[in-house]
């Protein structure tokens, strides 16, 4: 069975639970939820397996509380770790599966289909999914025509934020293009701040950098070919990506500390860097969750103290909506696989999402959750940007690739845009780097 590594929504979480320190205790090891007296699963236990720890598998576990509630089921959540792929596999092969996964990687998903490990979605699933999601969400969640995964939970990753107040103090506004985002940072870095704190330590975040860029510049088609392999790296569209990304890694006053010092800061530095209590940088670029972090960790409030523009739109084309997510499939061996895509008909329903919408820290790709479910105007507006995107969304492509070349710390792409962030004077090189490894990676 193919390793996949952790994924970028897991690999991003991960960190900002790692920075806010909520240990679960006793939850760490599953647990139940309640359960209501009567109901039509009553007596009847699912079991869901996730990545989540802290935060989100508490908010979570408040969607499958409602669920127990409407049906008489007891449901009990196991953390998965980072390795869905493995602890799917092992658990499988020693007769334990769960019923459900929350799978965060559009690989992994594909891998489990072509494993003959799931089971199609429901009719009823299928339906409400069908009227509540843009068709991009749905062929994600399908392998050779079968729809397998639910899309429950989005991430934005084309969202910039910065501090208000240093942007006040150099006399900027948000920008509305790329180049105008270099100039912006330029004046910051005039008035004494650098503008933009690199997670360079990370090698997704720089990933998710060129994706950005990438989708913008040489637009959605070529996107898809590039996340399938079949365009190759060296293609005159991912040097002039790479040219344009150079220009930013090559500045200085760009980047926080240059280049050396963002190799030696990882993300949840990269955050507090620009809304801790000494502030290094007036920007961040990352996904919806830097607000997750700005607020719980340093008490930034959202929309004053620490706000987020979307990534602007590069030479010319559209301004990109790069997403991860995680989709819900029932496993064929779990003890109750019924039970458990009765969970995910409850799963499809915007009254699922409005709970955890409620409690913080989530982002619903379905357009019939309300905004008003949203507990602030920062977040209310990330969604509103995700919904309204549609079927131009695109899933982070290293998510979409073998974890050998998207997934892997010290390998593939996370390390050789690291070494471009070092040294980015030959973008015609690197890119034939990354093709090399690309082709082995996907075989082809």
């Amino acid at each position: 069975m193919r390793r996949i590594g952790s994924t970028t929504t897991r690999r991003t979480t991960a960190a900002a639970s790692a920075v806010l320190g909520l240990a679960l205790g006793a939850t760490a090891c599953g647990g139940t939820t309640g359960t209501a007296s009567g109901g039509e699963l009553s007596g009847q236990t699912v079991t869901v397996a996730g990545v989540w720890t802290g935060s989100e598998q508490k908010n979570f576990k408040k969607v499958l509380d409602a669920f127990s509630e409407k049906t008489g089921a007891k449901t009990v959540f196991v953390p998965s770790g980072d390795n869905v792929s493995t602890f799917v596999g092992s658990k499988i092969e020693g007769g334990n599966a769960p019923d459900v996964v929350m799978v965060p990687q559009v690989g992994v998903l594909q891998q489990f289909a072509k494993e003959g490990w799931l089971e199609p979605l429901s009719d009823k699933t299928a339906k409400t999914a069908t009227a509540g999601l843009a068709p991009v969400w749905k062929n994600y969640g399908t392998v050779d025509k079968t729809y397998y995964g639910l899309y429950f939970k989005a991430a934005h990753k084309s969202t910039v934020w910065y501090s208000p107040e240093a942007f006040t103090q150099a006399g900027v506004s948000a920008p509305k293009t790329y180049e105008d985002l270099l100039k912006t940072g330029r004046t910051l870095a005039d008035s004494g701040k650098p503008a933009f704190s690199v997670a360079g330590e990370d090698g997704w975040t720089l990933t998710d950098w060129f994706e950005n860029i990438y989708l913008s510049q040489a637009g959605p088609e070529k996107y898809d070919r590039l996340a399938r392999h079949e365009l190759k790296w060296t293609d005159e569209s991912v040097v002039k990506a790479l040219t344009t990304l150079g220009e930013l890694f090559k500045d200085d006053q760009l980047v926080a500390g240059g280049a050396k010092a963002a190799l030696q800061t990882d993300f949840p530095s990269s955050v507090e860097q620009v809304f801790g209590p000494e502030p290094k940088a007036g920007m961040v670029y990352e996904g919806d969750f830097v607000g997750g972090i700005a607020k719980d960790e340093f008490g930034r409030k959202l929309g004053e103290d620490a706000a987020f523009f979307p990534f602007p739109a590069v030479g010319g084309g559209e301004a990109p909506v790069v997403s991860g997510g995680d989709a819900a499939v029932v496993l064929k061996d779990g003890k109750n696989s019924k039970a458990g895509m009765k969970l995910l008909e409850f799963l499809a329903t915007p009254e699922a999402a409005e709970i955890w919408a409620g409690a913080g820290g989530f982002l619903s790709p379905n357009k019939d959750v309300s905004l008003d479910a949203y507990g602030d105007e920062t977040t209310r507006s990330t969604a509103e940007s995700l919904v309204g995107a549609g079927d131009s969304v695109r899933f982070d492509m290293s998510d979409q690739a073998p974890a050998a070349f998207g997934g892997t710390k010290g390998a593939g792409e996370w390390k050789l845009l690291q070494d471009f962030l070092r040294d980015p004077s030959n973008p015609k090189a690197t890119a034939a780097k990354l093709e090399a490894a690309a082709a082995k990676a996907y075989g082809n």
